[in-house]
């Protein structure tokens, strides 16, 4: 069974960095493909950042593409996603995922793509 949970949010203002953590159980993050994901209220979770299963691929959101980097530590089993140049609207809860099938194309952005969730943890930039 996969287990996730994500770490390190917070409230930060407009222009600083947070960098989330998302512990993942053994082998997991060496094993699969893993996103990023966020929810504002009244909004759809949407798609915020993606590393493939080796490591070597990752793909962003166009709204936070240059400003967030997603990155892995397999030794730690940890996947993060550094935050900078925050923005208001980048307030949200942040979710770690892990896609445990295979997949081609865009589908990595898609939510269906991934069969296991954290908690989350709330991200709030202040203007």
């Amino acid at each position: 069974q996969v287990q996730l949970a994500e770490s390190g949010g917070g409230l930060v203002q407009a222009g600083g960095s947070l960098r989330l953590s998302c512990a993942a159980s053994e082998r997991t993050v060496s094993s699969y493909a893993m996103g990023w994901f966020r929810q504002a209220p009244g909004k759809e979770r949407e798609f915020v950042a993606n590393i493939d299963r080796s490591g070597t691929i990752t793909r962003y959101a166009d709204s936070v593409k240059g400003r967030f980097t997603i990155s892995r530590d397999t030794a730690m089993n940890t996947l993060y996603l550094q935050m900078n140049s925050l923005k208001p609207e980048d307030s949200a809860v942040y979710y770690c995922a892990a896609a445990t099938l295979p997949y081609s194309g865009r589908v990595y952005a898609d939510l269906r793509t991934y069969a296991y969730w954290g908690q989350g943890t709330q991200v709030t930039v202040s203007s």
